[in-house]
């Protein structure tokens, strides 16, 4: 990475070291804010003032600290969570369970983490199990491929900074390199596949829920026993996830 020291705002800077700090510590107080960031307590306090003044920090009520504050849970939290979420996404799920017949779920990403958040299980007697609030490799996913895609090469890459990725089962793509080519072959598809590179046996197909922005962005998955799923079967449920996708767009 280029350094850009030259360029630095200090008190940027230690304003956004400070919400680094908040993200990974239940509770500080000014003197440890002001030792982590080797700054002094004035300084850490203004700072930790400030953020309380726009929701990222909070005082703790139990004694004398700060925690991280609501519009900084607020950022947290991936897409697809909450009441109006839901609702939002309700319609979308249940046509793409009838129009598939399949499990289908919405997903988003949490780092280098494919977060189900919620859908429709298939009537199937032999059938992927729902799992909302599970998690996965994202780059062992359909899902999270289909969110990598969205991604620059250098985003992609500070969420894998080493050539090297972890191997799920023998179909997980186990380099970056590999990662980058099924990513670029998925932004000209349109869509993610993954056969069984998450779970033996299990094939999931991805296609992409419109979002405001990039953290607003989810995947919509179909998931099915490796019986059901050859590429035909998922090229063809792609297209009926687009349509079901589509009821998001024009709601």
């Amino acid at each position: 990475m280029r350094s850009t020291r030259g360029y630095t705002i200090e008190s940027l800077d230690t304003g956004l070291r400070l919400i680094q700090l908040l993200l990974t510590h239940d509770r500080l107080t000014v003197s440890e804010a002001a030792s982590l960031l080797s700054v002094g307590r004035s300084t850490a306090h203004r700072v930790l003032s400030t953020l309380v003044g726009r929701g990222f920090a909070a005082r703790d009520s139990a004694g004398p600290g700060y925690s991280a504050g609501p519009e900084l849970v607020r950022l947290g939290l991936p897409a697809g969570f909450g009441a109006a979420a839901r609702r939002r996404l309700g319609a979308v799920l249940d046509d793409a369970a009838r129009r598939t017949g399949e499990t289908v779920q919405s997903a988003a990403l949490i780092g280098d983490r494919l977060i189900v958040t919620d859908g429709r299980e298939s009537s199937h007697p032999v059938r992927v199990m729902l799992a909302p609030g599970r998690t996965y490799p994202a780059h062992a996913t359909s899902g999270g491929k289909l969110l990598l895609s969205s991604m620059t090469k250098e985003q992609v890459c500070a969420l894998y900074p080493y050539e090297e990725l972890s191997a799920l089962t023998p179909a997980t793509l186990t380099t970056r390199s590999a990662l980058f080519a099924e990513l670029d072959r998925v932004r000209v598809c349109g869509y993610a596949v993954s056969h069984g590179e998450s779970i033996p046996g299990l094939h999931t197909v991805a296609v992409a829920l419109a979002g405001p922005s990039r953290r607003d962005r989810m995947a919509l998955v179909a998931s099915t026993p490796a019986d059901r799923g050859d590429d035909g079967a998922l090229v063809h449920r792609a297209e009926e996830l687009r349509r079901s996708a589509a009821l998001l767009e024009a709601s």
